[in-house]
């Protein structure tokens, strides 16, 4: 599992690769930062849709720390008032995040195929899916690294959200992955789980994505030509 996400994993994508390089222009961070809040406001959403699956108290208990860790236990906490946050600084109003009436169709494609997955699939795919969180600390360390040094514009306060999840992503990776081997035991089972990362791997590539080339339509990039693959091909968009 360590080595799909390794493999797969979306910090490669070239737009990330270009965000940690400080190369994004405030308009496509902007753009990022929209589209990037269609996934986020719908990451409870999925989870509540794992919470039905599961079938005893205790492991209800331990998935929905997930959602209040997004939802808050009050107004003005977790993880999506942060990101409104983190788009108040970047110089997007909250009325526009919550509206979502910018978000490009690919990004609301790929979210819904997730949610979906969530819904449909097992229980142990549905976990499986969510262990991009192994990967995920070190790109949000990364990430703070990147914005505070090549994008000073967006104030620290902002990047409160890339700051939670450091501790709360290595939590929550560790727990679902000590779900995943208890569960998949044979050899199809270990298949689904490996599987359904990498289906959710595609989901986050796919996002980045649909952003990268709306950003390359609007003349932001100088990446124009093409996407690069996971192998660091270039292929024809």
């Amino acid at each position: 599992m360590r080595a799909v996400g390794q493999d797969r994993y979306h910090d490669r994508h070239p737009f990330n690769v270009r965000m940690h390089q400080g190369d994004l222009g405030p308009d496509e961070v902007r753009c990022w930062i929209t589209n990037r809040f269609h996934y986020q406001r719908h990451i409870p959403v999925k989870d509540a849709l794992i919470i039905a699956k599961l079938d005893s108290s205790r492991l209800r208990r331990m998935w929905l720390r997930r959602i209040e860790d997004h939802d808050g236990r009050g107004e003005g906490e977790g993880g999506i008032e942060r990101w409104l946050r983190l788009g108040e600084a970047a110089g997007v109003d909250r009325e526009t995040l919550l509206s979502g009436g910018t978000v490009l169709p690919g990004v609301r494609l790929a979210v819904e195929g997730y949610v979906n997955f969530c819904r449909l699939r097992s229980t142990l795919e549905a976990v499986a899916a969510s262990l991009t969180e192994l990967t995920a600390p070190d790109l949000m360390r990364l990430r703070i690294e990147a914005f505070e040094r090549h994008y000073p514009w967006i104030a620290s306060d902002g990047l409160a959200y890339f700051r939670a999840r450091v501790d709360q992503g290595r939590r929550d990776s560790a727990e679902a992955l000590d779900l995943v081997l208890e569960w998949a035991r044979t050899r199809e089972e270990q298949e689904k789980a490996v599987a359904a990362l990498s289906f959710k791997c595609d989901v986050l590539w796919s996002l980045l994505d649909a952003v990268q080339q709306y950003a390359a339509g609007c003349g932001h990039t100088g990446q124009d030509e093409g996407a690069q693959d996971r192998d660091g091909a270039w292929e024809r968009v």
